[in-house]
């Protein structure tokens, strides 16, 4: 099919209807000298900070433990100057939001960028340790898993809650915008969405995966398990006298040590406490909390069998 170059010439009018509208919506783009956090950037910092964690299992291979060094030195050197970056990038962008201002040059940005950095790497041998509880408690708790090999290559749920310990831990440094922009990448990649604020102890499983949901305010305990399609979310948001949505108030369950919570189960409120050693069972919906040691089940429903010829 030739090109019909005379309809060519609409394009720059449409351009310039484009172009225009980024004056009268300026909600939507940022045009400006202060560059954004890059989201390229940082899933690629992602990607890296998987290889530290787990060494071995991922771009570089053949390590061993008398070049290991090396290989993790570099990788920190250059996760440390990304960070750095991207922090200050975010830094700078939320003072602009909040203080509705243009490009700022009075705050050492670059500095506490680099302060939230180190202090970042600095917490990854102690979340070495409870990823690798996480990767246990899935080897313990999926009879179809041959080893903890399997589970670090092929499990989705450890996965997603790999990036989410690095996000919240970022998150808990006051980082703005770049804990969100890894969480929804995960969610992306797992089909499972766990928000970065939540609070989730050590031992942590959740099992096929996809289609659950961990809200900001979630507080989750060691040892619990979780199967596909679990939303642990909120009743309701509370608005103030102007309708404004109240930030910061719980919203999002409790779930204590040792409860399991099986398929497509939903649990909401901020005041709801499921207690330890409990199990909740397919399909449940709870909107208050349970005791400990309680098992929680919906009645069989009665199944009709007719003949299909």
């Amino acid at each position: 099919m030739a090109t019909d170059f005379r309809k060519k010439e609409q394009l720059p009018e449409l351009t310039d209807q484009i172009v225009s509208s980024y004056h009268d919506i300026g909600t939507i783009n940022h045009l400006g000298h202060c560059p954004l956090p890059s989201n390229d950037d940082v899933i690629s910092i992602v990607q890296d900070l998987k290889e530290v964690i787990y060494p071995g299992y991922g771009r570089r291979q053949n390590l061993h433990i008398s070049n290991v060094m090396y290989h993790v030195g570099d990788l920190i050197d250059s996760l440390h100057d990304r960070l750095t970056e991207q922090i200050s990038r975010a830094l700078r962008t939320v003072h602009q939001l909040r203080n509705k201002s243009g490009c700022v040059d009075g705050h050492d940005f670059e500095a506490i960028g680099q302060d939230k950095a180190i202090s970042f790497l600095e917490t990854l041998p102690a979340l070495r340790r409870i990823i690798a509880s996480d990767v246990q408690a899935a080897f313990d708790g999926d009879p179809a898993a041959d080893s903890l090999d399997e589970i670090i290559f092929c499990y989705p749920g450890l996965e997603a809650v790999t990036i989410y310990r690095l996000a919240h831990e970022l998150l808990r440094l006051d980082v703005p915008l770049i804990p969100r922009m890894m969480s929804e990448w995960a969610h992306l990649q797992t089909g499972i969405d766990i928000h970065p604020g939540a609070n989730i102890g050590p031992s942590f499983f959740i099992d096929h995966g996809t289609g659950v949901v961990v809200g900001e305010t979630c507080e989750i305990a060691a040892n619990v398990k979780l199967y596909q399609g679990v939303t642990l979310g909120a009743l309701s948001f509370p608005k103030d006298s102007n309708g404004n949505i109240i930030r910061g108030k719980k919203r999002h369950p409790t779930i204590e040590e040792n409860v399991v919570i099986y398929a497509n189960a939903t649990i909401l409120g901020g005041d709801t406490v499921i207690g330890k050693n409990s199990v909740i069972g397919a399909s449940v919906s709870l909107i208050k909390g349970v005791p400990a040691n309680t098992v929680v089940t919906i009645e069989k429903p009665s199944l009709q069998f007719r003949d299909a010829s």
